[in-house]
């Protein structure tokens, strides 16, 4: 009879277990599917984070030349907007530009004058 009791507990307490679960698993069912989604989306970028930083440690990124024309394309917008908010008049302010260029140039032109002076041969001769 002792027995009979503890196995109808037993049942009772898995019983009313069960129902709970069940009535919490209906009521937070979507929130479930949620979560288990965010979870997926975020195990999938920290995937293609650690992907990317293999690819890099290795030498086999090849993002350097996004990273180039954003700078490019950086560096444009800085000087049109510099042009547009210039202090000096448009035709002052191409002036100096182009007289800036043109030091840059004569600059670079002496820079590979002076490295070929002490070897003066070319290659072919």
């Amino acid at each position: 009879m002792k027995m009979r009791k503890e196995r109808m507990l037993k049942d009772l307490l898995i019983g009313t277990g069960v129902y709970l679960l069940e009535s919490l698993r209906e009521r937070a069912g979507d929130s479930f599917q949620d979560l288990s989604g965010r979870a997926r989306d975020t195990y999938d970028e920290a995937s293609r984070r650690a992907s990317r930083a293999k690819d890099a440690l290795r030498g086999e990124d090849h993002h350097g030349l996004g990273t180039a024309a954003a700078l490019l394309i950086g560096v444009g917008v800085g000087v049109g907007v510099g042009m547009l908010l210039a202090p000096a008049s448009g035709e002052e302010t191409r002036s100096t530009i182009g007289n800036k260029v043109q030091e840059f140039g004569d600059r670079v032109r002496d820079k590979f004058d002076q490295k070929r002076e002490p070897g003066t041969a070319s290659y072919g001769t």
